[in-house]
Formats: C-alpha cells, structure tokens, sequence
C-alpha cells in the first residue's frame, strides 16, 4: 500500500538502482579507493568547494553522530532545536559517541536565533559541558525551510563563539529546489562547516554521505569512521547512487517532484478545511511534508487506504510526506477520501 508514511518508505528510483547496476560488473578496489568514488568526489568538488571533502556511510543515525564526534570531544555540547532529530530519533546516540545535546527553543521548526547566546554561558568553567556545534536541519523536522540569511546569522554566531555549524540535511535537496539556490549558496557562502548529507529518503537504495567543508574538521574523520563500523567496504555502490544523484541536476528533479506533489497535497487540504474548519494545517509547506490535526474519529478509515503517522498524540496532528513516486492521483484519491469522510 502506497500511502504518505514517509520517504523512507518508498522503492529506489530507477536511475539510482540503474547506477548500482552500473557499477556491479567489474572488479573495484575497496574501501573508497575506487574509480566510481573518485570521479564522484570530483562532483561534490564542482558542487560544493574545491576543498570539500566527502566520506560515505551506510546511515543517517552515523552520518549525524560522526558529524558531531569529529568535531567536537566528549565534554562538550552540540546546540540542537527541541524537537531535532539529533535529541528525539537517534535513542541517545549522539551523546554516547559525541558529547551532551542542549536543546534549544523553536518556532515553526527553527531555531529561534535570537535564544542562541543565552545557551552560550559558563566559558572555561569546569563543571559545565563547553558549547562546541550548533545543529540545524534543513529541511526541519517540521518541513520548513531556513532561509539563507538565517544560516548566515546562525553560522555568524557560530563563528564569533569559536564553533563550529552542522547541517543535518537528509533532506538537503528538497530545501535547495524550494529556496530556488545552490549548495555553494546555501552552504559554502554562508560558513557551514560539515553536513549529513541524505540519500536514503531521497530516492537511494541506500546510503548518506558526510561532507566535510571545514579543513580543520577532516584530519582524523577516516579514523573515526573505521573506528565506528561504518566504513562501507564496496563503497561503490554508495558512491555511484550519489554520482546519478547529483550528475545533470537529478537531485533537483527528485527534490522538485517530491515538493510539488507536497504543494498539491497542501492546496487539497486547504480548499476542503475551508468547508471544514476541524481540518487544520499546522505548518507552512516548504519542503515535501504536510503537517495537518485530522479529526481522531476518521483517522483510522483513512489510514486503512493511504498510511501515514501521527505526529502528535496529544492534538491528532499528523504529518503526510511525499516522494519521488507520488502521484497527482493518489493525492485526488486521499483529499476525496479526506473530505467523504468529513462529510459523514
């Protein structure tokens, strides 16, 4: 049953599973020294910085916390939005291989910029964990998009404290077709030091990427990742999927369908809360995710033909998230089986 669970749920795209099969007929060497790796880094040089530096894992929990491990010891704190994935989805990982988590305030998803420094206090003092990454997610876990003036004046702070910024971008993609920009735009011209880079929700049969733009960040992270049990052995069938990803603007056709299936989605729900205002959207539609409260008593019908989560127990808020399959009809399907329902 195809239904709007989440992009983790859908099949591989079929140039991404063709650029596996590419890559399966000949002997390679292992462990990134491949010729599939080396051309693919020479993409994510043209893409990003001549200085950038990619290494490939097999998850977005590793990719995350190896972000974090590489750039910071144990007795310091990577700066988070209350509701990231980082603090609410890796079951503590990042504190057990990084360092502490602080949580921070948002609004819309986002961190609220102006409540960064009250979290930078107690500089030098023994008994408290040392502010050492901010962490933001781009696309938030809410669907929104930072703007790139806000990563600029995140990055700023950053900088003036002596740390270092960490994107989480599983969905990275999707926040660049909507903000109509470019990674160096996003990325190099506003200061980011390192990313989690998704493929997995992005059409990969598996696979994420961490990339490294901060020299200083990139001496030891080899180590790190052996160390960690995520060095892939054939790592060219990682790397391969991220050069189809990447190679003549794929990743912004994927990206592009994902959110405008969204959008559709998103205008569907509107015209019938208009009819029936216990329909509420929550969140702006800035990325391939809808965040809408469905009445309790119609949830379970609706579920039973497209599956999708609730997001919020407390108030039914539900979040709908499309992907590279999505179709306008299936999304015709589920706002008329929305409003049969709501008209019962």
């Amino acid at each position: 049953m195809k239904g709007f669970g989440s992009d983790n749920h859908s099949g591989v795209h079929p140039l991404l599973l063709q650029s596996i099969l590419d890559c399966n007929s000949f002997h390679e060497p292992s462990y990134g020294t491949d010729s599939y790796s080396a051309k693919t880094d020479v993409l994510f040089k043209n893409l990003f910085h001549q200085d950038t530096e990619v290494h490939y894992v097999y998850n977005g929990t590793a990719a995350n916390v190896l972000s974090l491990r590489c750039a910071m010891k144990r007795h310091e704190t990577v700066l988070c939005s209350d509701i990231s994935h980082l603090h609410l989805d890796e079951c503590g990982s990042p504190e057990f291989f990084a360092g502490k988590i602080q949580t921070l305030p948002t609004l819309n998803g986002k961190i609220i910029i102006s409540e960064i420094e009250n979290y930078l206090i107690r500089k030098g003092d023994q008994h408290y964990s040392q502010p050492r990454i901010i962490s933001i997610t781009q696309p938030t876990e809410v669907g929104t998009c930072y703007s790139i003036e806000e990563i600029k004046k995140i990055s700023i702070i950053a900088q003036n404290h002596k740390m270092f910024l960490h994107i989480d971008g599983a969905r990275l993609a999707n926040s660049l077709f909507f903000l109509k920009t470019t990674f160096k735009k996003m990325l190099i011209e506003t200061g980011v030091d390192i990313i989690s880079m998704g493929g997995t929700k992005n059409g990969f049969a598996f696979g994420e990427a961490v990339i490294i733009l901060n020299k200083t960040l990139q001496k030891d992270f080899k180590f790190i990742r052996k160390q960690s049990a995520q060095l892939p052995s054939k790592t060219r069938f990682i790397a391969n999927q991220f050069w189809a990803y990447l190679n003549n603007d794929t990743y912004l056709k994927i990206a592009g369908h994902s959110v405008q299936m969204a959008e559709l989605l998103y205008l569907k729900l509107s015209d019938i809360s208009k009819k029936h205002p216990e329909l509420i959207i929550t969140q702006k539609q800035q990325s391939n995710a809808v965040f809408v409260i469905i009445p309790k008593e119609i949830i379970k019908t609706i579920r039973s033909h497209f599956f999708f989560y609730v997001w919020n127990e407390k108030n039914y808020e539900c979040r709908l998230m499309t992907s590279w399959d999505t179709t306008a009809k299936e999304i015709d399907d589920f706002s008329g089986l929305m409003l049969d329902q709501l008209s019962l």
